[in-house]
């Protein structure tokens, strides 16, 4: 069993140091003091009694992950997950912010429950949540929601997520209101018409299976209608798990006409093709569904270049008893905090991104856009912190899940990047050693 700290002292000795917002990378030792990086470099390794040294291996030492995107279900929903649960499944894969989404039940369309999610998160003590708050009351797209209420309870953003904000005009209010709280609004673009029922990706594999598809058009109507709305105000408008070639095209074009647009994609959307259906059945149904393999290398350039600005996780449980029902009456959403970093690991090692860029895109620049803390490697700041093996390699699923669903592709799948240990304010939250498979 490792040792403890009492006084929330750790020096972890022979790590890579890696902070992209710094560009930081190099080897040597880090100190954790009083929720602070006390030290760096080439420090003298202290003697006993002054906090355990953790010897690292060589592994790397970078600033915790930030999702932006992640359900907790709870309140109204706890048989799939709680707040809880998701954060210890948040923590094991090396996430130390967390926004989790608003439909809930009662929705988070009011600040107590915002508060009441904040107070509960707290008092768990594992990573730090940050509720975002529903754009329309009860989520359904007709009265905005007072955000300045919700903002000032907590919310880090407002969306409507599992539908789309309904109307263009609700969207320019929305991002006019919110716009005066330095808020983004956050849009699931689907134009439901136009998926009328679809299940999964529209095409061959679709075709072949007989499941009603979604078309690409779906998503792209509405991140056209949102950016051109958009130009209209002086809001940040954040587009949510893009999946499509087209719609990497529009977010492209709409930040080179400067427009205040930030995206993110979901590493099932540049793991994974509609295939997957074929092997994996419910536990790849998702919305918007898994793409073609075009979509699949428009995601990845996307990521490469800058138009998508982040990736999360769009962490969504559900219950075994939902998942194992007939494919149309499946719920959509898969579990994805505990695989994200692996999942982009497996870029970096297929040479599509470095490491930098991929921690870059998990921690620094999400944390940046929504306004978020996150730990820096220098002296002074911020002990949110994950400490991974890049090399080590683990097998997805039970028992190493700690989120209390089970609805993941990935099971089963051996995956690279073993995340070892992860901090909050210098306080460590997860240690695999100590249990953790």
């Amino acid at each position: 069993m490792p040792e403890r700290s009492s006084d929330n002292t750790y020096f972890l000795k022979d790590v890579r140091l890696l902070d992209p917002s710094q560009g930081l990378d190099r080897e040597g030792h880090l100190h954790i003091r009083d929720g602070k990086v006390a030290g760096i470099g080439d420090l003298e390794i202290p003697r006993s009694g002054k906090g355990p040294v953790i010897a690292g291996n060589g592994w790397v030492v970078a600033p915790g992950l930030v999702d932006v995107h992640a359900h907790f279900r709870e309140p109204g929903f706890e048989y799939k997950e709680t707040i809880a649960t998701g954060s210890q499944s948040a923590v094991s894969g090396g996430f130390t912010s967390v926004c989790v989404m608003a439909n809930t039940d009662p929705v988070n369309d009011h600040p107590g429950v915002t508060l009441d999610m904040i107070r509960k998160a707290d008092d768990i003590g594992l990573c730090r949540v940050f509720p975002i708050g529903a754009v329309s009351v009860g989520l359904k797209g007709e009265t905005l929601t007072e955000m300045g209420s919700l903002a000032q309870a907590g919310c880090v953003g407002f969306s409507d997520d599992g539908y789309p904000v309904r109307t263009s005009r609700l969207l320019k209010r929305a991002l006019e209101y919110s716009a005066m709280f330095g808020k983004p609004v956050i849009d699931h673009c689907e134009d439901r018409d136009l998926s009328d029922g679809g299940v999964m990706n529209e095409g061959w594999v679709a075709t072949e299976l007989g499941l009603r598809g979604i078309p690409n058009a779906s998503e792209e109507v509405i991140v056209s209608r949102d950016l051109e709305v958009l130009k209209t105000t002086n809001g940040h408008l954040h587009i949510a798990h893009l999946s499509t070639a087209g719609a990497v095209r529009l977010v492209r074009e709409a930040k080179r006409r400067h427009l205040n647009v930030t995206a993110e994609t979901c590493p099932h959307y540049f793991s994974l093709t509609d295939e997957a259906v074929r092997c994996h059945h419910a536990d790849a149904k998702m919305n918007p569904p898994l793409r073609s393999e075009e979509d699949r290398l428009a995601i990845i350039e996307g990521l490469r270049d800058g138009t998508i600005d982040m990736i999360a996780t769009d962490h969504a449980p559900h219950a075994p008893f939902e998942k194992e029902k007939e494919f149309d009456q499946a719920p959509f959403g898969i579990i994805g905090l505990e695989t994200a970093l692996s999942l982009g690991i497996v870029l970096v090692r297929e040479g599509m991104l470095d490491l930098t860029s991929l921690l870059y895109l998990m921690s620094v620049r999400p944390a940046r856009a929504f306004g978020l803390p996150r730990g820096e490697i220098r002296e002074g700041g911020r002990a949110d912190l994950v400490l991974f093996d890049p090399d080590g390699m683990w097998e997805a699923g039970i028992p190493s899940f700690l989120s209390r669903s089970r609805n993941s592709p990935f099971r089963g799948r051996k995956l690279p990047g073993r995340v070892m240990m992860t901090f909050v304010d210098g306080r460590k939250v997860f240690d695999r050693r100590e249990g953790g498979s």
